[in-house]
């Protein structure tokens, strides 16, 4: 079966060029023009990946991955970001959107499938990995939901970002074990990725200011881990 990718960025030489390479190595594709046309167009298209521009008219890319992401059916699907822009600041915000990663503008041909064949294949890994499917995993007065992405502290819920998210989670699947920041930098946002080296501790402060301090613990040099 093919795999489905849209498209979505406002410049139609840019769309032309994509699609064009696509289609010569098999993949279905669809496009847009605009963040609110790639909602609408991925709950028919149901697309493995979304490749999508960050700044566009009507809607920008970081707007639409956040709605994206609070879309059931399309909660598998992987997105990242087609971006001229590199600073740490336009990553960190667009991974808090739910983005899985970056790839910067200009693009050369080959460079753009081997992005797209690593961010499918890391689709089939998130899918082929039995522990990341724990449902329910609590710790403490907190109750992590993964099958429905949520987070409660007691009887109030805790808004999250999908990053801040899957790091809390995988943290809880093992309390007390060290997780270093290879290991966390690896599962969290994949080996593909490339983000500043704050990421990871932008993301643990958010999730302390969001939790508490008593639950996330640093092992300087190495890492962190969740103590019950």
């Amino acid at each position: 079966m093919k795999h489905k990718i849209l498209l979505v960025d406002d410049e139609a030489d840019i769309l032309e060029f994509l699609e064009y390479n696509l289609h010569q190595e098999g993949y279905e594709t669809a496009t847009a023009e605009n963040g609110r046309e790639a909602i609408e167009i991925a709950k028919k298209f149901s697309p493995d990946l979304i490749l999508m521009d960050v700044m566009m008219p009507e809607m920008d890319g970081i707007m639409a991955c956040k709605e994206i992401r609070d879309i059931a059916q399309l909660k598998g699907v992987i997105i990242a970001f087609l971006t001229a822009r590199s600073e740490d600041y336009t990553q960190i915000a667009g991974l808090d959107a739910g983005a899985d990663d970056y790839i910067n503008k200009p693009i050369k041909p080959r460079v753009l499938l081997s992005k797209v064949k690593a961010l499918l294949r890391r689709k089939g890994q998130k899918n082929n990995d039995d522990t990341s499917q724990v449902d329910i995993l609590t710790i403490g007065d907190i109750t992590i939901n993964k099958d429905e992405y949520t987070v409660s502290r007691g009887d109030n819920e805790v808004s999250l970002a999908k990053k801040e998210f899957e790091l809390l989670h995988l943290l809880a699947l093992k309390p007390g074990r060290v997780f270093r920041r290879e290991e966390i930098m690896s599962r969290v946002w994949g080996e593909e990725v490339i983000v500043g080296d704050r990421t990871i501790d932008v993301h643990i402060r958010k999730l302390r200011e969001k939790l508490g301090d008593n639950y996330i613990k640093t092992i300087k040099g190495i890492g962190y881990k969740i103590d019950v």
